[in-house]
């Protein structure tokens, strides 16, 4: 399989995704903070963006959409996902063995519309 037919293989939306993950990390590096991972796996889910803003560490959600239609991107994340990535910030912390003097909850909502250039919306402390 050439690298080329892998990358076709990738569905429209989790290419939207990566997208807009990758376009979050660009906007909260902007904002002065360091990425330390960008999709961080265990087996209970993912953090999309784990990053340092001064003293806090920063868990990110990142939701990415074409439209509004069906709600904006901040709309997607209630509490139940709210819960899991404070169960996930726990593992996180745990494995990499760090204590942090502050654990923050951010999301980053992207809209990419088919035409013109993508909305960023960044909400601190969910």
């Amino acid at each position: 399989m050439t690298e080329h037919s892998t990358r076709s293989s990738i569905a429209p939306k989790d290419a939207l995704g990566a997208y807009g993950e990758g376009l979050a990390a660009e906007f909260l590096r902007g904002q002065g903070m360091v990425i330390l991972h960008r999709n961080w796996r265990c087996e209970v889910g993912e953090i999309d963006v784990v990053a340092r803003d001064g003293d806090a560490l920063v868990i990110c959600e990142v939701k990415t959409r074409r439209s509004v239609s069906h709600g904006t991107p901040l709309e997607a994340v209630g509490r139940r996902k709210l819960g899991k990535l404070r169960h996930l910030a726990l593992r996180y912390v745990t494995e990499q063995r760090i204590g942090p003097r502050v654990i923050r909850f951010d999301v980053v909502g992207v809209i990419q519309p088919w035409d013109g250039p993508p909305i960023v919306q960044h909400v601190r402390n969910v």
